[in-house]
């Protein structure tokens, strides 16, 4: 727990949910806990619309006492989670690759995480592949160089949660027509109003870019529509 710190991001397993309080694992970091009113703003009606048993979730850490490590989830920005997100992939591909290249995948993606990072290894291992036999012998090295060249950038995803509700007689038709207004974007229903609008590409600042576009499209609808309209994730 020593590496961890107040106001850092953290990617965490959720464990079980009693009482008002969520219990958490932090990945290589222990445990700790998220209140309900760390889960989301106002009253939650529903606690398993925000967290699900057994799903990653990316939390900061509030403070540390006494060992005991009180996180939030309403506090991540969509930055900071999206930038977490990525970090966590790009660790998981870096170690799917350590364990067919190497023979001690765990011990040398922890040697390369304590003196470069993820993210920071990855790059220069493209641009430098000298750097990798820093860390691997020779033979595993040129295994695992073969397997970076070789192996495509995968997508990145933007996404962003919405409500939507219609007090009116034609309330389904008018949800159908005003989310048909979002071009260049996939919605889906996730249920209890609420639609995610998402898009991926090789950049996200460019998938983004769509979404908010799309987003902004629909909050130009909202009075011809006649909907009742939020965006929960900015």
């Amino acid at each position: 727990m020593s590496d961890i710190k107040e106001d850092d991001i953290v990617m965490c397993t959720v464990k079980k949910i009693e009482g008002t309080t969520v219990f958490v694992d932090i990945d290589d970091n222990g445990s700790g806990t998220i209140v309900f009113s760390e889960v989301a703003a106002g009253r939650i009606r529903n606690i398993r619309e925000y967290v699900i048993v057994g799903k990653k979730i990316v939390c900061k850490i509030l403070s540390i006492e006494k060992g005991n490590v009180h996180l939030s989830l309403r506090r991540v920005t969509a930055k900071e989670k999206e930038e977490m997100k990525e970090r966590y992939e790009k660790e998981r591909t870096l170690l799917g690759m350590l364990k067919a290249s190497s023979k001690k995948p765990g011990e040398i993606l922890a040697k390369i995480k304590e003196k470069l990072g993820i993210l920071e290894f990855l790059e220069e291992a493209k641009t430098n592949p000298s750097e990798i036999e820093k860390f691997l012998p020779k033979s595993e090295a040129q295994t695992l160089i073969k397997i970076i060249s070789e192996k495509k950038e995968k997508e990145k995803e933007a996404k962003k949660v919405i409500s939507v509700r219609s007090l009116s007689e034609s309330g389904i038709n008018d949800i159908k027509s005003f989310l048909q207004s979002a071009k260049g974007v996939e919605i889906r229903y996730l249920g209890s109003s609420k639609f995610s609008v998402s898009s991926t590409g090789k950049d996200f600042k460019d998938a983004n870019h769509r979404v908010q576009a799309a987003i902004d499209v629909l909050k130009g609808k909202i009075k011809e529509k006649k909907v009742i309209f939020e965006c929960e994730e900015k």
